[in-house]
């Protein structure tokens, strides 16, 4: 998939660096703040940069994988939950809401038929399959829905989307995302797999072990992000990562949920190497693999508040931290304008 990401504006970075060292507060006081107010300007290529309204995308789609009882709830939540989304009563909505965001939700993948007037449809296949028992979907099927993912977000920025929050919902997305980010960084399933949307203690080990047996058995190859997304990736998950590099392309900065939404920006890292440069982790999960993947993306999240929900709703949260740190550019005096000393 050939993506053009601009480089970062680092000479507009090093301006804002000097503007912030001229306002009315001891140099560095207010730490990561002062830091993403430079991120976001080198991001944009602008001295004071917009970032409202932000743009919450979610990617819906089921998993074959579901099958061998990895998940503590059924496959029919996937749908019954996009049904919640698009009445406004998810936890994504209230925050969406919270923070004026533009919302929209896509059917990418879902194993039933929604008929909804908001529903954006972009359903690749019903559903993943079993990637135990055979690849998740085809290679071709993995491009389109990285390539829905990249045109979807490309019409949110279009329409004035300042911020992208790629989000998703689909039962059984924590196990395609640990067989992901294994068979991206190597790095063993049992380091990767937590306990989803509530399993059991007793039944982790049994996630482990399905996972681990199926990655032996499709034999993913980790050089190749689509061979990795069609063997035992979800459609989400790709639609995510094409959401991402197109929010990169277009200078947008993307602000990061949880272990599902990290992995695909792991996913399109290997695509895209440079689209790191344009994200922003938002918050900590629970998921054990979603600390190991900020450590491969070398990000540090905006806050931990032991969330595990998905759906894009931790970046949402962390959202205000960035507007916080825009508004300081925007409406902080500086030592001349308010006419106070500075430091001798």
């Amino acid at each position: 998939m050939a993506v053009h990401i601009p480089k970062r504006d680092e000479k507009t970075g090093e301006e804002v660096q000097k503007y912030i060292n001229s306002l009315t507060k001891p140099q560095g006081s207010l730490g990561r703040l002062e830091e993403l107010a430079v991120e976001l300007s080198k991001m944009t290529g602008e001295a004071f940069p917009v970032i409202s309204p932000p743009g919450v995308i979610i990617f819906a789609a089921d998993h074959g994988i579901t099958c061998e009882g990895i998940s503590a709830y059924p496959q029919e939540v996937t749908v019954q939950m996009v049904r919640n989304f698009l009445n406004g009563g998810a936890a994504i909505n209230v925050f969406s809401r919270s923070i004026r965001a533009e919302m929209c939700v896509v059917d990418i993948g879902v194993a039933s038929d929604i008929e909804h007037e908001q529903l954006k449809m972009k359903k690749v296949r019903y559903g993943t399959a079993n990637f135990y028992n055979e690849n998740a979907m085809s290679r071709d099927e993995a491009m389109k829905a990285l390539e829905a993912g990249y045109e979807q977000a490309s019409k949110m920025i279009s329409d004035g989307v300042k911020c992208l929050i790629p989000g998703e919902m689909g039962i059984g997305n924590t196990a395609a995302s640990s067989a992901v980010t294994a068979a991206i960084s190597g790095i063993s399933v049992e380091k990767l797999v937590g306990m989803g949307t509530g399993i059991e203690k007793e039944k982790i080990k049994y996630k482990q072990m399905i996972i681990k047996q199926a990655l032996e058995k499709r034999k993913p190859k980790a050089d190749d992000p689509i061979d990795i997304l069609s063997k035992v990736g979800g459609l989400e998950i790709a639609a995510m990562a094409g959401a991402m590099l197109a929010s990169a392309a277009n200078r947008t900065p993307i602000l990061i949920d949880g272990f599902i939404a990290a992995t695909a920006a792991l996913a399109a890292k290997k695509i895209s190497s440079n689209v790191t440069d344009y994200m922003i982790m938002g918050h900590c999960s629970v998921e054990p693999g979603h600390k190991i993947i900020m450590e491969l993306l070398e990000k540090k999240p905006l806050l931990d508040l032991q969330m595990r929900l998905g759906e894009g709703s931790g970046a949402a949260v962390a959202f205000p931290i960035l507007q916080s740190a825009v508004l300081m550019l925007k409406e902080m005096a500086t030592f001349d304008s308010a006419q106070i000393s500075g430091r001798e």
